[in-house]
């Protein structure tokens, strides 16, 4: 297993644009202390064994995102050529798909910033699709948090406002062909980037539903360290690095379980804002202005984990933190997903960030 940290200032920079380390990485890597790692290029699903000539457009793209491509979209939009109930609308899964994030749109952001609602669909994809590891053989971004009983298990307290929800736009649109492990993923974008300075990731849609419920044991807990966490992401293809940007989607979080008697306390000052203030005040350690988690204290201060951490704290971080959590969710999103060369991309219906 590889456990290793990026190095702050102009190191980190240039190993998050993945550039060829060579013979250094291998010297840095046999001494053991692994300062430098770029963030994971495994391949996922049916990608592993599709050859180049056998690549679709969709999923060459896709390839090219998990081996390190940006998966920061553009600014394309899409314009529908009539209502949801038009034929011309009917016959587009562009369409279909811009009405529902227009739906979801309005659920996800106010006056405020991101709602939420919108904070419950980024922690719902999570945990849909974090049901899967390497040594799995089901599980995964495969709507099963929803479709089965899955909501019910301890470690998804909390979702269960945003699962009505879901349910509620899944029973509104199904007829339309749409699918619950899409909608979760898609939900769980939208709201990332109707949090005010959330990015706008890339997104496809495809994946097949299964209402197993997901195997048990993969979530991360709140309580766990960070060479624990290191250990339950690198099974789902996750550097060390990729955990750290992962969890500043905590800049949107609210708890409410892990310590009830401070029900609605966020995670860093801002929790309407996609910000970095949740890495500087995790490392600042004011636990009653905020609630901190024990796993983001861990991380933190971890040899492994703590000088990215710092790096996102530091005055460029929110530049090298968009990037490095947008790639990172993309993988999380297909996690699990055995029909990545046929999926279909539709970014162009998400909002542009605001």
């Amino acid at each position: 297993m590889k456990i290793s940290t990026l190095l702050v200032g102009i190191a980190a920079s240039q190993v998050l644009a993945y550039p060829g380390m060579g013979n250094t990485m291998a010297e840095i890597q046999a001494r053991g202390d692994h300062p430098l790692e770029r963030r994971s290029t495994e391949l996922l699903g049916d990608l592993k064994t599709t050859s180049n000539s056998n690549l679709t457009p969709q999923g060459s793209t896709i390839k090219s995102i998990l081996q390190g491509g940006s998966a920061i979209a553009d600014s394309s939009t899409y314009s529908p050529p009539g209502k949801l109930t038009s034929d011309a609308c009917k016959k587009s899964t562009l369409c279909i798909w811009y009405y529902i994030v227009q739906d979801l749109k309005g659920t996800f952001t106010d006056s405020s910033g991101c709602t939420d609602l919108g904070r419950g669909a980024i922690r719902q994809g999570f945990h849909d699709a974090a049901t899967w590891d390497k040594y799995s053989a089901y599980g995964g971004a495969d709507g099963s948090l929803l479709l089965s009983n899955e909501l019910d298990r301890h470690e998804n307290l909390g979702l269960q406002d945003i699962g009505a929800q879901t349910k509620t736009w899944y029973n509104k649109y199904k007829d339309y062909g749409i699918g619950m492990a899409d909608l979760i993923q898609a939900a769980a974008m939208t709201a990332t980037v109707c949090c005010p300075g959330g990015p706008r990731i890339r997104l496809f849609i495809g994946r097949k539903d299964d209402s197993r419920a997901g195997p048990t044991g993969k979530l991360p807990d709140q309580s766990q360290d960070a060479k624990a966490l290191i250990d339950l992401f690198a099974a789902k293809t996750f550097t060390s690095n990729d955990l750290v940007a992962l969890v500043g989607a905590h800049t949107a979080s609210k708890q409410k379980f892990v310590d009830p008697s401070r029900s609605g306390a966020s995670q860093d000052t801002t929790p309407s804002v996609w910000d970095t203030k949740f890495y500087s005040e995790t490392l600042a350690g004011d636990n009653k202005t905020i609630l901190i988690f024990h796993s983001d204290k861990s991380i933190s201060g971890y040899s492994a984990t703590k000088d990215q951490f710092k790096t996102f704290a530091g005055s460029n971080g929110k530049s090298l933190w968009s990037p490095a959590y947008a790639q990172a969710y993309f993988r999380m999103s297909l996690l699990g997903v055995n029909n990545l060369n046929n999926l279909t991309e539709i970014t162009q219906v998400l909002p542009l960030p605001y």
